[in-house]
């Protein structure tokens, strides 16, 4: 079956800083992904498998059994990046009506990956990168490894609706799709009523936006094979710290 989908416009690597400030996001390829990391792409690529390894997302107030996902958190100071120590997941309920107002402790990320150079690479250039933009001292991201599945017959990557993160920057990258349909991106500037609606198809391609500045969101996926999923990472860099609960606990 083929499936039509629109493909987003592209920038390239010397238009990013002057794209992402003027329009508020940008969505670059995989190769331009590989060169913000200064790695290669096949190295970048050989990171996928650790989405083969994610345990169910225990927190869907949907009932939903189709989304899987791992959490990390670091911060990267002066260019130096330092994962911290384990925490929970928070938002408050102004960015996430849904599942906003609790912790959400979730399954850390592998240590074979946040151990590979790729990886550490991918989220330094992205800092490089949004320091052209913002320049700050310390960038506290997240790291969200998510997969979502349709052997229920429907997956929602965004089940909260269109929504901001309560960040700086949002970067999500599409890794790879298995078997389905749908899954559009949309985004909308937050001040207004324009819009944008895209499919993100190339693995390790990247939909980079200043969180501030736009609304975004992902169509519900659906199979057209026997195990049909979407893989994405969401990295989030915020530079006036973590967004934790007002009753943080430790686990």
């Amino acid at each position: 079956m083929t499936i039509a989908m629109l493909p987003p416009a592209l920038t390239l690597s010397d238009e990013l800083i002057p794209s992402l400030r003027k329009n508020g996001f940008v969505v670059v390829s995989a190769e331009t992904v590989a060169e913000i990391a200064q790695v290669a792409l096949s190295d970048l690529q050989a990171l996928t498998v650790f989405w083969d390894d994610l345990p169910r997302d225990p927190y869907l107030k949907d009932g939903g059994r189709y989304r899987f996902r791992r959490h990390a958190s670091y911060e990267i100071k002066n260019g130096a990046l330092a994962l911290v120590p384990h925490r929970a997941h928070w938002q408050s309920v102004d960015y996430n009506a849904l599942h906003g107002g609790i912790e959400r402790w979730f399954e850390p990320s592998q240590t074979q990956l946040t151990n590979k150079p790729a990886w550490q690479s991918l989220l330094l250039g992205l800092a490089r990168a949004l320091n052209g933009v913002k320049p700050v001292t310390t960038w506290f991201v997240e790291a969200h490894q998510f997969r979502i599945d349709t052997t229920d017959g429907i997956g929602r990557p965004t089940p909260e609706g269109a929504h901001r993160d309560g960040v700086d920057f949002v970067a999500v990258f599409l890794l790879n799709r298995v078997g389905i349909k749908g899954g559009e991106t949309r985004i909308f500037d937050a001040s207004g009523s324009a819009g944008l609606r895209f499919t993100l198809s190339q693995p390790w391609s990247l939909l980079l936006m200043n969180d501030e500045r736009m609304i975004h969101e992902s169509t519900p996926i659906q199979p057209i094979g026997p195990h049909g999923y979407r893989d994405t990472l969401v990295l989030t860099f915020r530079s006036n710290g973590f967004q934790d609960s007002p009753n943080r606990s430790q686990q």
